[in-house]
């Protein structure tokens, strides 16, 4: 299978370095030589220098025989001169575009079979705004991922020194809660599939899996607030904090939007409606506490200024908001925010790589989410009749080490899997694997768990 990627920014490098580990036959193509050397010496794929906006560079990196297109890079117009090319050389290629303008967004036939036949856009402020706003409903979640519709729910938290789940075993918590199963366990910088032996350590992010329905259950055992954020702060009024505005500015809430750039507060005054504009720099503490920041449920950082992001975030905690969730462009700086107090810290280019990745996988494979910068997968698949894994106690089933079946959907009902739960043949499956084992689901489930 051969990967064509246009763009060695983080979301390019990412995707390669994926498939790339994968065995995927990737071919990587920019026009920075120093990019261009970064791929070459971390990752085991075809570097080209280039454009991808050249036929002749797209023939070398061998577009008649590549099975997809990913269009990657910081300008909208590369990326879809690029699919409009790819499909005149290989029509049957999958061609995927990141797009930013939201003028292209809003012509649908632009993108059309007929005309640049682009299968996927990736917007990442679209899909940074619907993550934000999943994270109001459900208070106190750092992550929150939809299966099926939304009807199942994977949702982590952070497990803190008073928490009713610190230093309980899993086996006890299946025993107590059969409704709730932890799919995953952050812990430092490590990703772990648990076994019913392992206990919960604070400072944990846990992953829980949860029905919709039971959403509130999981949060009153987690000793949280059911109720959802209602007074909340955006700071940034620039296009992501604006596209939150909006989508909040009907609700019964009370919101208030900060930005220190006056044409900006003038434009969200025209704008919004039952929304409070507030003019002025959110890093400075007086600020903040004029605007009650500490009796806030929730403050949403979304400036273009990262660090200043990371600050006033830090501030709001100080002063007793409840929740905070902080905009953070550069990947290099996650593995430090996460560390120093911020609860839920986003990334653009990663929110780009997770729906890239989720788009990829085919077959029986309905969905891919990737965890923890890609360490380990959760997987909605059906179950196939011919699978090991059907018509037998799932203790019977030589699940591999490092793997957990998460949930069960048969019909309407959702099941939260024990030792002497029976898999049915087109179930569908919400299976939870690290990145090492995922080859050794193949067999068992007997569908390929890869790309198109």
């Amino acid at each position: 299978m051969r990967v064509i990627i246009i763009g060695a920014g983080e979301v390019g490098y990412h995707i390669a370095k994926k498939l790339s580990d994968e065995k995927k036959d990737v071919v990587l193509i920019d026009k920075d030589p120093a990019k261009i050397r970064r791929i070459s010496e971390n990752i085991d794929v075809q570097a080209l220098l280039g454009s991808g906006t050249s036929p002749r560079v797209l023939r070398q990196a061998g577009i008649q025989d590549a099975e997809l297109l990913t269009a990657a890079t910081d300008s909208d117009e590369v990326n879809l001169i690029a699919c409009l090319l790819a499909r005149s050389l290989n029509p049957s290629v999958v061609k995927i575009a990141r797009v930013r303008n939201k003028e292209y967004l809003k012509e649908k036939s632009l993108f059309s079979q007929d005309l640049l036949g682009v299968d996927l856009i990736i917007n990442t402020q679209n899909l940074m705004v619907s993550r934000i706003l999943s994270l109001i409903e459900i208070p106190g979640a750092s992550e929150v991922i939809d299966f099926l519709d939304g009807e199942v729910k994977l949702v982590s938290f952070l497990i803190t020194n008073d928490s009713p789940l610190a230093g309980v075993k899993l086996t006890e918590l299946r025993t107590h809660d059969p409704n709730l199963l932890v799919g995953a366990i952050v812990r430092g910088h490590k990703i772990l599939i648990p076994s019913g032996n392992d206990a919960i350590k604070p400072m944990d992010l846990v992953y829980l899996v949860v029905k919709k329905s039971d959403v509130n259950q999981m949060l009153t055992r987690l000793g949280m607030s059911t109720r959802p954020a209602k007074n909340i702060i955006i700071v940034g009024a620039g296009g992501t904090g604006m596209d939150i505005a909006r989508a909040l500015d009907n609700r019964t809430l009370n919101v208030r939007i900060i930005d220190q750039d006056g044409e900006k507060c003038k434009n969200a005054n025209e704008h919004l409606n039952n929304i409070i504009v507030i003019k002025g720099d959110a890093t400075d503490r007086d600020l903040l506490r004029e605007e009650n920041a500490g009796k806030m449920d929730m403050l949403i950082a979304v400036t273009g200024d990262e660090e200043n992001n990371v600050l006033i975030s830090l501030l709001a905690r100080e002063l007793g908001t409840r929740r905070t969730i902080t905009r953070v462009s550069k990947l290099s700086y996650m593995n430090i925010v996460s560390t120093i107090g911020l609860d839920t810290v986003i990334n653009p280019r990663m929110s780009a790589v997770r729906a890239i990745l989720q788009y990829l996988r085919h077959g029986k494979i309905i969905s891919v989410a990737p965890l923890r910068e890609e360490q380990a997968e959760a997987i909605e698949a059906e179950a196939m009749e011919t699978s090991d894994i059907v018509n037998v106690p799932l203790a019977e089933v030589n699940f591999p080490s490092g793997a957990i079946l998460g949930a069960i959907v048969r019909g309407g009902e959702i099941i939260i899997p024990r030792g002497d739960t029976v898999v049915l043949p087109h179930d569908r499956l919400i299976i939870f694997a690290l990145q090492q084992v995922i080859n050794n689901l193949e067999s068992l489930l007997t569908v390929k768990l890869e790309y198109f």
